[in-house]
This record gives C-alpha cells, structure tokens and sequence, in this order.
C-alpha cells in the first residue's frame, strides 16, 4: 500500500536502520524512539548536575546528555555516575564533546569509562591536519572502551573545508545548485563521510548514531530525509536552537513530526530554551507528548478538554482538566510500577453539552461538565457509556476517585467499574 493510499492510516513504517546499545537502552533497529534530554548546570558541579539529571530521569528522559568542556567537567562525570548509582538513577549519560575531547578522555580514563556514548561534533573536533588525528583518537577511545558514539553535525559549526569544497564543486556544475541545497548537502555529506572514517578505524555500524541539526524547519525536513535515503545508521532528530515557549515547541513539532509520520528517526530531543526559573524537564514533556500524540509511543494518560467558549464562562472545567492532569502525572511513577499498561488510559474532561458526552464517549474516562445555563449535573461515562451523574461541591474529588478506581480495577487484575 502506498504512503498515498487513502486507506493507509498513521504512521509509515519505521526506516530500517541499525540497532545502538546505549548501556541498557536501544536506540534504532525498530526499538521505540528514545526521548533525550540534555543539562544545562556546569558539570564541574557535581550535586547541581546530579540533581538536573536525576529530574530530567524522572521526567522520563532515558538519555541525558551533560557538557564535558574543561578537566573539571571531564573530573566530575566520574563521581556524577556514582551518585546516580546509588541515587538508583539509572539513565545512560552522553557526553557532548567539543575542541577539546580528545586531551580530556586520554587524561580522564574514568570519564571515557563513565560514560554510556560519546558526542562528536565533526566540525570543531579540529582543525586542518589535526582534525583527523582528533577525531580518530576519540573513536579509538570508544573502541577501546566499548562505546557507541553520535555524530553530531549541526550548521552553526559547520565543517568549512567541505563545505567549501563543495561549493567549488557546485561553480563547476553546468546548473548549479542554489547555495541552500549545498549546504544541506554539506550537512549530510559531513556525517556520512565522518561516519565512514570511523568505521575504517573499527568502530561498528551498530555503534554510530547520525545527526544533523538545523534550526530552520523546512531544511531539517529535507536534511533527514536525504541523510535517511542514503545511510541505514540509527538518527537522532532534533531542531538545533528551538527557541523559548511557544516558538520552541511549535517549530520543533511541526519539523519532528513530519519526519517521525514517515518513519525517520530513532531518538528525539527538544532543544527548548527555559524561561527564567522554569523547569529543564519541559523538554521531557514536550518530547513525550509528540511521541504519544503521533501514537508511537505511550507514556502517560492523556486528557483530552475542549477550548472553551461563550458556553464555558466558569472556569471550573479547565481547574478539573489542569487538576486531572496534575494527578495522573503525580501518580504515574507508582501506578507504572503497579499497573503496567495504564499508560495508554485516555481521560476527557469536556465544557458543555456540545461535545461533552460524545468526546466523554470515545475516552476511557470522561465527564462532561454543565456549561453556562445546562443543569448543574456532570455526567461520567466509562468505557463508552454513561456510569454516574456526579453534583455539588465535590465533583473534582469525587472524578479523581473514579480515576483512581478504574485503573486499580483495569490494570489491578480486576474488572474496570463499567465491567462490575
């Protein structure tokens, strides 16, 4: 079936590529797309880092990313490990490398031990004839410690010899390229080529990982699908430079959800920019919900509310739908160890009596508010169908309950309420 027909419905299938081990985490080979975070604390700071890492663990990240820049950084991740052990924080650490990560992992023997996969950024790893003895000390350093690596090339650093070079290459064409597409084919070029000279020096194909981020969402698109049709290395997605709120997650949405809809990408991270004081872990969040969103994976309930409008002058429904929301993710750390599958339970919590009872219907919980003149009476309806009728003072406490009750009874070894 084409990806045209209209009777192909979600996603297409995944791109075959190959299967990484990141410690206990596949990346690639069909395994669901992994979400990735990455600290911002200077990791010199070991509590401070610790701290984020174990925050943006249980957020849900399952790689996270720290800055390895200086001795004392490379000196701290040692000890950033251990903590975690015994902080039981399991999730596998990166290590981003710049400039430098060739004299900090042969001085820090530790740090390459400690860490899960190195990060190399084709194009500062070095410079002229010292670029390739760089580069390939820091892949034998993998080897030798049995690390996966991630290239990561990215068009604020661009390699500029390539792209040079292939900018004379593109005067000699009888039709040049516009100077967009030689830049994107600098981008793919620079992975490609980077990751075939680590495999001359013996790094496995099943231990590379490519990236190529932009920050402009068309030519993300184009870059992944280029890099997807011409390589079968697991690719970790990601609009470089997102931006902060809004702008952040709209730009990076619209561009990953493109590529994960045709089946390109084995790792995500949204590069949001906090907001002053506000959480690292957002972008957690934010990954997590494009994934569960899209159907590709599950990893919270999700509750679905309407907007609102002239029917809704109460705010009372989007207090219940942000008090649904907080609870269930206040709950999903012991409910996950309880009551697997209870992931995929989807909640409504709906305004009026538009919509209210048919959106409450297609959910597995939902309650249908009264809006501005209606009854002051709130349906609740269960599997598909009308269960209860809450009324008063208490009907958040008295929903919360309901919630509660159906996934001990659903996902608890017993019949859901509808089912009693």
């Amino acid at each position: 079936m084409s990806q045209d027909s209209p009777d192909r419905f979600g996603p297409a299938p995944r791109r075959a590529s190959r299967a990484v081990r990141v410690d206990g985490v596949l990346v690639g080979g069909g395994a669901p797309v992994v979400v990735q975070s990455m600290t911002n604390t200077d990791t010199a700071d070991v509590a401070g880092t610790v701290r984020q890492v174990a925050q943006l663990w249980r957020a849900g990240s399952e790689l996270v990313r720290v800055t390895v820049n200086t001795p004392e950084a490379a000196a701290a991740v040692p000890r950033i490990r251990e903590k975690l052990d015994l902080m039981n924080v399991p999730v596998p650490l990166v290590g981003d490398f710049h400039y430098n990560g060739h004299q900090l992992l042969a001085a820090e023997p530790a740090c390459a031990r400690a860490l899960a996969k190195y990060r190399i950024n084709p194009g500062n790893v070095g410079f002229g004839q010292k670029k390739d003895s760089q580069f390939s000390a820091i892949v034998e350093t993998a080897i030798a410690n049995g690390k996966p690596v991630r290239i990561g090339v990215n068009w604020g650093s661009l390699d500029q010899a390539l792209a040079a070079r292939l900018m004379d290459e593109n005067s000699a064409r009888a039709q040049p390229w516009d100077s967009g597409r030689v830049l994107r084919e600098a981008l793919v070029r620079s992975a490609l080529d980077s990751a075939a000279r680590a495999e001359e020096l013996g790094l496995a194909r099943e231990r590379i990982v490519l990236s190529a981020k932009v920050s402009g969402v068309q030519e993300l698109i184009a870059v992944y699908r280029d890099l997807a049709r011409r390589s079968d290395h697991a690719l970790h997605l990601g609009l470089t430079e997102a931006g902060m709120g809004s702008k952040g997650i709209v730009a990076s949405a619209a561009a990953l959800a493109v590529l994960l809809q045709e089946g390109i990408g084995d790792t995500i991270r949204i590069s949001l920019t906090p907001e002053p004081g506000q959480s690292r872990s957002d972008e957690v969040v934010v990954a997590q919900e494009l994934l569960q969103t899209l159907g590709l994976r599950a990893f919270a309930p999700m509750v679905t509310a309407c907007p609102g409008c002239g029917r809704t002058t109460s705010t009372f429904f989007q207090a219940l739908a942000r008090q649904v929301t907080d609870h269930v993710r206040e709950r999903m750390p012991d409910w996950k160890l309880r009551y697997p599958g209870v992931e995929n339970l989807s909640l409504a919590v709906m305004g009026c009596v538009v919509n209210g009872p048919g959106e409450s219907r297609h959910a597995d919980i939902g309650i249908s508010l009264p809006g501005t003149g209606e009854a002051p009476a709130a349906p609740v309806f269960i599997d598909g169908a009308k269960a209860l009728t809450l009324r008063g003072e208490r009907i958040a406490e008295e929903f919360v309950a309901v919630i509660d009750d159906y996934v001990a009874r659903r996902w608890g070894g017993g019949s859901s309420p509808a089912d009693a």
